[in-house]
């Protein structure tokens, strides 16, 4: 291609090398190098000067040095004077900080895009974001390219029976990009949950206090009107019940079903030479538990009625340092998915505290962001927590397509694979990622796992050779096409919808 310049980040020359084979075209020169102390130093040895230029850099292990580099080669391509400067990362970096983990927390992503667009970038061509809404971090156009075709593609050509597969999420968030793949392969899809924050919940009182965002039931409304009634019509009466000395009007306690109870034992006092006076507080707070036991039994025949049909698809199983084990496990650890309450009473906590738990945020979520991947497999390896780990969907006797965007740490993947395969009845398991970024001795553990059989990634981040001559089970597809093309469309301003399609051999 005329006037187009294609430059390689010491991250990824081979990938870029495959690109330009499918260019047609040769590797512009560029110089990289670091200084004793560290500091990166880039030479561009060929003239830039209106050219369209294309820096293809992808994170890496030493993924600080990879974007100082990615900065600095499209600042030297600016200053030499490049008509427009496209930044192709395959694997963005730092994509996992797209959002606040904490109430003082960094959105680093959406400062990487900062980073790029004061360096002079014009175009950003990456794949598969962790988020997609990343895109609106940038000032600039993006082509959020996605590898889906590619492994649709690869699954119709290497995957024994696939029209029998399943497709599998391994945590809740990922479902979106799993039914995707199902769509496209025309497959059943499933998922596969770890509760890890189960625990007893007290019921706030219904008597009393206006909570915002609690939807009040119109006949305990009836009841506690009535209640307030009742109470004032004793006062009037000159019969006003007391509660070890305190006023009538003190807030009513609750019990640990959430029923309303009285502060001390004892009766309230009536005037016998009143006949027609309205019924005791404690009569009329007996009837508001019968009204509360009425409303149970109705919600717990409603569900009967409304049972769903599928639920035997539904699979248990216990998780102990990320593995699953048998239901009668000997274990000594603390489950998180146990309901039981110690015996301390729920009540002593204060009454008014129990209102200002947390709640969701206005703006949806929670004050907490969710936890990391890497914060998650830490939990998982918890030797002093049990987990609960949930299969939905049947996937007995079938093969399991366990589809993620990355894969860094290996807990969540052995679970799920365990889980289906243990549990589930699966006969054979694919770990499938765009990105396989492989942190630490990730690819040695799951290579060791009896139920993962095939693990398939993309070349979008550098795996070192040793690793890869290593693991047997590991299947690398090459994006080089994928990215050539995307490269000469954005050159030539054609559209890039055909690359988001899938083409059935």
């Amino acid at each position: 291609m005329r006037g187009t310049l294609v430059f390689a980040g010491s991250s990824c020359p081979d990938l870029t090398d495959k690109i330009c084979h499918n260019l047609g075209m040769a590797r512009a020169d560029a110089e990289l190098t670091q200084f004793s102390n560290g500091e990166t130093s880039v030479r561009i040895l060929t003239s830039v000067r209106e050219k369209d230029v294309f820096v293809v850099q992808s994170g890496s292990d030493r993924i600080n040095d990879t974007v100082m580099e990615l900065l600095i080669m499209i600042s030297a391509c600016k200053g030499g004077s490049a008509n427009k400067i496209t930044a192709v990362l395959p694997y963005f970096p730092y994509s996992r900080q797209s959002k606040k983990k904490s109430h003082r927390g960094a959105i680093t992503a959406r400062l990487l895009a900062n980073l790029m667009d004061v360096a002079g970038v014009k175009h950003v061509v990456t794949v598969d974001l962790h988020a997609s809404q990343m895109q609106g971090f940038f000032k600039c156009p993006v082509d959020n390219l996605h590898a889906e075709p590619l492994i649709a593609r690869w699954i119709r050509r290497n995957v024994a029976e696939w029209q029998e597969a399943v497709v599998v999420s391994k945590n809740a968030g990922g479902t979106k990009r799993v039914t995707s793949l199902a769509d496209a392969l025309k497959l059943n899809f499933g998922m596969v949950t770890t509760d890890k924050r189960r625990g007893p919940s007290m019921a706030p009182s219904v008597i009393g206090y206006s909570i915002d965002g609690l939807e009040r039931h119109p006949v305990l409304d009836a009841v506690s009107n009535q209640v307030r009634n009742t109470t004032l019509s004793e006062s009037e009466n000159g019969n006003p019940a007391t509660d070890g000395g305190r006023s009538q009007d003190s807030p009513t306690a609750a019990d640990a079903q959430g029923s309303p109870r009285l502060r001390a034992n004892g009766t309230h006092a009536r005037n016998p030479a009143n006949s027609k006076s309205p019924p005791s507080r404690s009569q009329t707070l007996l009837s508001q538990s019968s009204v509360i036991t009425e409303l149970d039994e109705e919600a717990e025949a409603d569900e009967l009625e409304y049972n769903d049909r599928r639920a035997h698809e539904v699979t248990h199983g216990r998780l102990v340092q990320g593995h699953v084990v048998p239901d009668d496990f000997p274990s000594s650890t603390a489950s998180v998915a146990d309901t039981s309450v110690p015996d301390e009473d729920p009540m002593t906590m204060s009454h008014a505290s129990s209102f200002f738990g947390l709640q969701p945020h206005a703006l949806g979520g929670s004050g907490d962001a969710g936890a990391s991947s890497d914060e998650e497999d830490d939990i998982l390896k918890n030797p002093k927590v049990e987990h609960m780990i949930t299969l939905v969907g049947d996937v007995k006797d079938r093969t399991v397509l366990i589809v993620d965007d990355m894969i860094d740490k290996p807990g969540s993947w052995i679970a799920a694979a365990e889980t289906v395969v243990k549990r589930g009845r699966a006969k054979k398991v694919y770990c499938i990622a765009t990105h396989g970024v492989f942190g630490g001795d990730c690819l040695e553990q799951m290579q060791a796992c009896d139920c993962i059989d095939t693990i398939v990634v993309t070349n979008s981040h550098p795996i070192s050779e040793v690793k890869a001559r290593n693991a047997s089970k590991l299947v690398v597809l090459d994006l080089s096409f994928l990215l050539a093309e995307a490269i000469r469309r954005n050159h030539y301003g054609e559209s890039m919808s055909p690359l988001f399609q899938h083409v059935v051999d």
